[in-house]
């Protein structure tokens, strides 16, 4: 095979610029996996890359909607699953055959029937995890992850999550309640369902929530909040946090740092990827994945752009 087929974008902008693209195929460099992808994450930063909100990880800067680049045509998705097809230069711990995830490298996307993974951001795939699980662990439960780690909670203390029916909400939520941490979460009353069935105590967003919050919080504060919304929510619901350097934000990293917080310092290191895949080889842990076939790469992507996905998406490659 000489080449593969790819989901991408073509220029800068709306779902119009995505189509699917045969691409030559890769080689493994320094430090690289080649992979045969069984499965791949569909994130937030996927469609934003395509916008042109945030750059392209191999381009400059965020480049203007609708302009052809010379960094494209582009392949989207930051995070995948599969076979490793061929080892690069350099690198120890991997081999060909093995069943792997990971961060995709910066100049290769998911959406794919082949990937480039850089080893230093990948981990083994436990036997016990499908890779339609593991394709989706490094981005929001990993996130969810150093979250909780940088927020170093103690059993008992409170966390609120603005913005908990998504992939990392869902994901954060779990870990900090075995961690004896209780959690708190705003989303939309449609997600109900799923926020409760992890032992979160949904607030619905809307006018008051405010005050809806402090009915429910203990002592009407939040020991942490972790914000996955940004903006006018982030700037009302930081009132609430009884130490402002315990606020981290993935959606408005500028003014998480303006009310005294900061952003998710993240890791994706192959130690914190594998432990969390031990996680959910375990049972403690579920992404809560919906998955779809690579024939709906679009599809999915646009349920995740309308903010309509409950947990994760992930598609599943032939």
């Amino acid at each position: 095979m000489t080449e593969y087929t790819a989901y991408g974008f073509t220029a800068y902008g709306g779902p119009e610029q995505q189509e699917y693209l045969s691409l030559p195929l890769p080689a493994a460099g320094p430090g690289q996996l080649l992979v045969e992808v069984r499965a791949a994450g569909v994130n937030p930063g996927d469609w934003k890359v395509r916008s042109g909100l945030t750059a392209k990880p191999s381009a400059p800067a965020a480049p203007t909607a609708g302009a052809p680049a010379a960094d494209l045509p582009g392949v989207l998705g930051r995070e995948a699953a599969g076979v490793v097809r061929a080892v690069g230069p350099g690198v120890t711990g991997f081999a060909v055959g093995d069943e792997v995830f990971g961060t995709t490298d910066p100049a290769f996307g998911g959406y794919a029937e082949y990937t480039v993974l850089a080893a230093v951001q990948a981990a083994h795939k436990p036997p016990q995890v499908g890779f339609e699980q593991a394709s989706v662990l490094t981005v929001a439960a990993g996130t969810a992850y150093d979250a909780l780690h940088a927020l170093d909670l103690e059993q008992g203390r409170t966390l609120l999550v603005n913005g908990v029916g998504g992939g990392v909400g869902v994901a954060v939520a779990q870990l900090a309640r075995a961690r004896g941490i209780t959690v708190v979460g705003t989303a939309s009353e449609s997600k109900r369902p799923l926020v409760e069935s992890l032992g979160v105590t949904l607030v619905p967003r809307g006018e008051g929530v405010l005050e809806r919050l402090r009915r429910q919080l203990p002592q009407g504060t939040a020991d942490a909040l972790l914000d996955l919304v940004g903006g006018d929510s982030l700037r009302e619901l930081a009132t609430l946090v009884t130490d402002p350097a315990r606020l981290l934000s993935c959606a408005d990293k500028p003014l998480a740092a303006e009310l005294g917080g900061g952003e998710v310092p993240r890791r994706r290191t192959t130690t914190v990827y594998t432990e969390v895949a031990r996680l959910v080889a375990d049972g403690e842990l579920d992404p809560q994945v919906a998955v779809r076939p690579f024939a709906e790469a679009g599809a999915a992507l646009a349920e995740v752009e309308a903010g309509h996905a409950q947990g994760k998406v992930a598609l599943r490659i032939p």
